[in-house]
């Protein structure tokens, strides 16, 4: 189930792309270490992935993982799974918190990356890593996964519904988008035509798309508000 996004701090953070799965491979010293990232939106479904690998991978030593979950990312976790402590959740979970997913207006950098659970499954190789070489090859194979991931952001936004007749839906769809209007959906019924529009949670983005319906529909069209969620959004554009 997804976060109450009332009761979030914020109102945009990065994830992984649903459905999809981030893989990387690399090889120190003959240890093989196989990293894998999922979306997650609790901590069942990100112990899952650890369970899964390890049923999966049954003949290798260690199954380390790292979790972070929440828009406000305040649920945090990750596992040694038997490697010296510190050597391998922890800077999983670095990988992850500390993740540059885009740059803010001003220039900073942004970490937002949440709702990922990753695991990285480690064959030995018989050469002991060190300290260090364990560190730098978990947080490694985490960091390459995430290069090759797809990554969405997830913006809080209210939902509207717009009635329209059968013979305008199309147009005003066209028109909405083509103004940057999120359009969700466009349901067709024997009595008309339901558009549901997503749009920023605050009152300029709201009085903004009133003036644009009423202007499309010569004032006739009526949103009608039905919440508030979050909403995946094309990665890349600024907070």
């Amino acid at each position: 189930m997804d976060p109450d996004p009332l009761l979030s701090r914020a109102t945009r953070y990065t994830t992984l792309a649903a459905g999809t799965e981030a893989v990387a491979e690399l090889e120190i010293k003959r240890s093989r270490f196989l990293a894998v990232l999922r979306r997650a939106s609790t901590e069942a479904e990100a112990r899952a992935l650890a369970e899964e690998l390890r049923r999966g991978f049954h003949d290798a030593r260690h199954h380390c993982s790292a979790f972070v979950l929440g828009p406000d990312r305040d649920v945090q976790r990750s596992s040694d799974d038997g490697e010296p402590a510190g050597t391998a959740g922890l800077p999983m979970l670095e990988a992850l918190v500390l993740r540059r997913t885009a740059t803010d207006a001003a220039g900073r950098d942004v970490t937002d990356l949440s709702d990922v659970s990753a695991v990285v499954v480690r064959w030995f190789g018989g050469t002991l890593l060190g300290a260090g070489g364990l560190v730098r090859a978990y947080s490694e194979a985490v960091s390459q996964a995430l290069d090759g991931a797809s990554l969405v952001v997830r913006r809080r936004q209210r939902l509207y519904r717009l009635p329209a007749s059968h013979a305008d839906a199309g147009r005003i769809e066209n028109e909405l988008r083509a103004a940057g209007t999120t359009v969700l959906d466009t349901a067709y019924g024997a009595a008309g035509a339901e558009l549901g529009l997503a749009l920023p949670d605050d009152d300029a983005a709201v009085a903004a798309l009133h003036s644009r319906v009423a202007s499309l529909t010569a004032g006739a069209g009526v949103l009608r508000p039905v919440g508030t969620d979050w909403v995946d959004t094309p990665a890349g554009s600024r907070p």
